[in-house]
């Protein structure tokens, strides 16, 4: 995203995005916003993800040893909530951008998580993890109770809720510490995609290590209030930096905006579109949007049928009143909003599939761990806390990206960002396919080793040779992940920056949909009454192999669909104080 060229001499001291400071004065850049603000809100997010994992990373363990779910049950309630988690991600950006603002949206939900991780530790250490220390690989617990059970998933889908809600909203709080006026300011902005990044894995890792360590061993509860303490600590230090955020208004529901150029459009399906923009009905300067907290769109060529909806007829000229009307004529900045978020609709769908490879990191990677040698000497390696090897990847190749690859392609490209968002997320599709083909090669050397007099036993395969498809799942992330927040929030109107940063999250939450679809659907046409199935509830007797390698198989697909997509779209175009600055996204 190659910021607007912008001269020294013209920059002010003030913000010039629309930002405020808390009493809702424009925003002094010396005082307010920039890294100071925004490593507070990456040490924010940090804590929370730490506390998210801490009970995310080895749910499916959990399900299995203390609520006794089976294989299958317990990857698709996993997959169930981490989806749910992430289309509350949709609920938390519509009040983000229409009513409550960034700050208050993520104000709520932190308190709404703390509520639900405290839930979940009480009723764990009173009503569920009985005998205590139960939960362990020897150690059966008691059937648990009705009212445990439902408290369980009551502060679960609680944490799902407050999780999800926080999400996309500190992602765009964090970016709105930047003017991107200011060049300097606007570098910034794209560092903090990839810092933001890091911080949600800098905060998994003591999850994936030590949490899940004594998890593993049965000590849930002690993990649990761990991660309602970090929780914790992150509200106080969000709510401490309360002074020196930088805050945007909320625009109002850009649901009624939307409809308005669809209602519109359809009722001047007759008219004649003007062959240029300009003729196109537009406010006068910028003050009106200013006001609104948004920036004046300039007119594309694509979805041309929209332009109706801004598109003055004879009728319009003789009732001035319907110039007035947004049912009967928009501005071309309300068209174009509506047309930014069409196209970017696309990009996103392609996502998905993707996500249903990275969802299998928290399910079946898991369970296809737990039935491998997971003894190194006398050290006993949780099968959960490889994801440790998918975090240490993205350290990693963020840091291999942005010193090493960034620099290279830049000069071979042209491009100061190295590669474009939608070129990195084709990059992250590739190596999400090479891991899922990974996966499935170690998983036929696992059942080679599976012996033969006792195939009820765990494979003789270390669980190491894990480690590569964690590995490549972590490098595809960087890629994938760092490039759609990037390209969402980029891309998504002002008036909806919150909902853009959303689909991010709203994509691993379908993933996780499609995935329990695809289990049941493989689970139904392969098992039978002499059948065990692809996925049973002993995987020694199934083939995960070949659910992996039809993840590929389906990944190649949609890397072909996406290409297509993404050379068909073109970056949103802002008109900001007179200059024309386009947001260059290409492949």
């Amino acid at each position: 995203m190659a910021p607007n060229t912008v001269d020294s001499k013209t920059i002010s001291p003030i913000t010039e995005d629309g930002s405020m400071d808390r009493r809702g004065n424009p925003a002094v850049k010396a005082k307010t916003g920039k890294w100071k603000s925004s490593i507070l809100l990456l040490v924010n997010y940090g804590l929370v993800t730490c506390a998210f994992f801490g009970v995310g990373v080895n749910l499916v363990v959990f399900l299995r040893r203390v609520l006794h779910q089976d294989n299958a049950e317990a990857a698709n309630s996993i997959s169930k909530w981490t989806g749910t988690v992430y289309i509350f991600s949709l609920i938390g950006a519509f009040m983000s951008d229409s009513y409550w603002g960034r700050y208050i949206t993520c104000a709520i939900f932190q308190m709404i998580y703390v509520t639900g991780l405290v839930i979940l530790s009480l009723a764990s250490w009173f009503l569920l993890v009985k005998p205590s220390g139960c939960g362990d690989p020897e150690t059966q617990c008691n059937p648990p109770s009705t009212a445990g059970v439902a408290l369980f998933y009551l502060s679960t889908y609680m944490i799902a809720f407050g999780n999800g809600g926080y999400q996309p909203s500190i992602a765009t709080l964090g970016s709105d510490q930047f003017d991107e006026t200011d060049p300097d300011e606007a570098r910034s902005k794209v560092a903090f995609f990839s810092y933001f990044y890091l911080a949600l894995n800098v905060g998994s890792l003591f999850s994936n290590t030590v949490l899940v360590y004594y998890e593993d061993a049965g000590q849930w509860v002690m993990g649990f209030w761990v991660s309602a303490a970090a929780a914790t600590l992150a509200l106080v230090l969000f709510l401490l930096g309360t002074p020196n955020y930088r805050y945007f208004k909320p625009s109002g529901n850009p649901l009624t905006r939307i409809a308005q150029v669809l209602v519109a459009a359809c009722r001047k399906w007759r008219a004649h579109t003007p062959a240029r923009g300009e003729l196109l009905h537009e406010l006068d300067g910028d003050e009106a949007y200013r006001e609104a907290g948004i920036r004046k769109i300039l007119h594309s060529d694509q979805l041309k049928y929209l332009d109706k909806a801004a598109t003055v007829t004879e009728e319009d000229y003789c009732e001035p009143e319907n110039l007035k009307n947004p049912w009967r004529v928009c501005t071309v900045t309300q068209v174009e909003e509506v047309k930014c978020i069409l196209k970017m609709l696309p990009i996103w769908l392609c996502t998905i599939v993707y996500s249903v490879v990275f969802t299998q990191m928290a399910s079946l990677f898991v369970e296809q761990g737990t039935t491998m040698n997971t003894n190194i000497g006398s050290f006993h390696v949780p099968a959960a806390s490889m994801s440790v090897f998918d975090i240490l990847s993205v350290l990693a190749f963020i840091a291999i990206y942005r010193r090493m690859l960034v620099p290279v392609m830049a000069r071979l490209s042209g491009n100061p960002q190295g590669l474009t968002e939608l070129q990195r997320m084709g990059v992250g599709l590739v190596i999400g396919m090479a891991a899922m083909v990974v996966a499935g090669v170690v998983e036929v050397e696992r059942l080679k080793r599976v012996p033969a007099s006792t195939p009820d036993q765990p494979s003789s395969l270390s669980v190491l040779w894990q480690v590569p498809q964690y590995a490549l799942i972590g490098a595809s992330e960087v890629f994938m992940y760092v490039g759609q927040l990037e390209f969402f929030n980029g891309q998504a109107p002002d008036g909806v920056k919150s909902f853009g940063s959303s689909l991010c999250m709203a994509s691993i939450s379908l993933g996780n949909y499609v995935s329990i679809m695809l289990v049941s659907v493989v689970t139904t046409l392969t098992a039978g009454d002499r059948r065990p199935g692809w996925i049973p509830g002993n995987l020694n007797s199934g083939h995960l192999d070949r659910f992996y390698f039809l993840l590929a198989a389906l990944s190649l697909v949609d890397l072909a669909v996406y290409v297509a997509c993404a050379m068909w779209y073109k970056g949103i175009k802002l008109d900001s104080n007179g200059e024309r600055g386009k947001v260059a996204v290409h492949v």
